[in-house]
């Protein structure tokens, strides 16, 4: 049941993607002789039910393929879920993927207008806060240049400043900041510190577990799709840390088993 301070709330969510058994024409045909489906159910999500409450900042770890993307992008409406309900109030800035919301042969400039209305933003307000979007995004030599020309730090800047300048009230964070050189992530960081005084909501999903640490209230850690356990940073990173170092530890020992073994 959603309580009144909630601004996010999954219930139930699971999400089912189609993977391919194999690629060659040769198994396709192989498949579609033997009358089965060239196609496998894979489940990212498996009933994943959580909240987020207005102001909170919310941490998501896991290995890579348990689902950490997927629960943003069902946040920010980019996919449906398969099962399940999810309610989201607010003006939502996703960054999740990178040049996500960009037509690679339109200007800077243009993509800026084009982005920005996608979030919401009219035209008026785009331009009222262009200069700043541009300045944050240190981009104004490049700014008519097409950006399938943009490096990958430069299309996490000017992705990141339009999204943080259409003010709004859900922030989602996937592992963008990872791209940009350190002293255009100090510069996010700091911005992300100002939201957090502000009440915006802020959904983060990073491997870096001393970022999650900073700025996170409470952290989910997903495995596998499921939510396998949620709490403060101070006991969820060590819990994680000590899962991950013992599946490294198991890893290790299938590839060099003990000797006489």
């Amino acid at each position: 049941m959603r309580t009144a301070s909630e601004v996010i709330r999954l219930e139930g969510v699971s999400k089912e993607f189609r993977r391919q058994k194999g690629r060659t024409l040769r198994e396709l045909v192989a498949c579609l002789m033997a009358g089965q489906p060239f196609w496998e159910p894979f489940y990212a999500l498996h009933d994943v039910t959580l909240s987020v409450a207005e102001g909170e900042t919310l941490g998501i770890i896991g290995r890579n393929g348990s689902g950490k993307s997927t629960i943003l992008k069902i946040i920010a409406g980019v996919t449906a879920p398969t099962e399940g309900r999810v309610y989201v109030r607010g003006r939502v800035s996703p960054l999740i993927e990178l040049g996500a919301g960009f037509h690679p042969d339109l200007t800077g400039r243009e993509n800026i207008f084009m982005n920005a209305s996608i979030l919401g933003m009219s035209n008026a307000q785009v331009r009222e806060r262009f200069q700043d979007i541009v300045s944050f995004a240190e981009l104004w030599e490049f700014i008519d240049m097409p950006v399938k020309r943009y490096s990958s730090g430069m299309y996490v800047r000017l992705g990141f400043a339009v999204a943080v300048h259409c003010e709004p009230d859900i922030l989602l964070v996937d592992e963008v900041l990872a791209v940009g050189d350190l002293a255009f992530q100090e510069k996010c960081l700091r911005k992300m510190k100002e939201f957090q005084e502000r009440g915006v909501t802020i959904v983060l999903v990073s491997h870096s577990l001393e970022m999650v640490q900073e700025f996170c209230h409470r952290v989910i850690w997903l495995d596998e799709g499921r939510v396998r356990a949620e709490g403060p940073p101070e006991v969820m990173i060590p819990l994680y840390r000590e899962a991950m170092l013992g599946h490294q530890m198991a890893q290790e020992a299938q590839l060099h088993p003990p000797f006489g073994s």
